[in-house]
Parts: structure tokens; C-alpha cells; sequence
């Protein structure tokens, strides 16, 4: 999972992200947020210690607080993009509401 992919690597850089590299580090940011709860719910589900299993669960909830803020953020940089958001949860609502 940790690959420290970023623009620059793992240092800072003196040169400023473009808007586009921002988008492009928010959407592998919630990649990397997704990719971090199921790691987190796997290894709960694999534990019998109640403790750790409650921790790792928490965290998992918090990880999702993530999911939300990163797309809060990217939809604050590109608006646009949430009519096809939209437009998915539309067709997939009429897919399973078939008969």
C-alpha cells in the first residue's frame, strides 16, 4: 500500500502543485483512503482480540470521514464533476429498481 507516490516524492519541493496535480493527488488520496479501509476491516476481521478489533474499527470510520472531506474538496475545485457522480447513482438507482 505505502508507495509515498506523490508528485514530488517524499520531500518538498519549492515548485507548487498545478490545479491539475491537485485533483490528481485528491483522487489517489481517496484511493489510498479506501485502500486503508479495507486493510484496516481485514485485519479485524482476521483478530479474535476485542481491543484491537475495536480500535482498527474506529478507525476504519475514521478513514471514511477522509473519503468525504477529500470529495468535498475536489468537488470545491471541480464542480462540474459531480453531474456525473449524479448521473452514475441515476442509472445505477434505475438498474436495480427494474422489474
Amino acid at each position: 500500500m505505502t508507495e509515498f507516490s506523490t508528485p514530488f516524492g517524499v520531500k518538498k519541493s519549492d515548485r507548487k502543485l498545478t490545479k491539475e496535480e491537485l485533483i490528481r493527488a485528491i483522487r489517489l488520496s481517496i484511493a489510498d483512503e479506501y485502500e486503508a479501509i479495507q486493510v484496516y476491516e481485514e485485519i479485524a476481521e482476521s483478530t479474535e482480540h476485542e481491543k484491537a478489533k475495536k480500535i482498527l474499527l474506529d478507525i476504519v470510520e475514521e478513514e471514511k470521514i477522509h473519503v468525504g472531506e477529500f470529495m468535498y474538496l475536489l468537488k470545491t475545485l471541480i464542480p462540474e464533476e459531480e453531474t456525473f457522480y449524479n448521473e452514475g447513482y441515476k442509472e445505477a438507482k434505475e438498474i436495480i429498481e427494474e422489474k
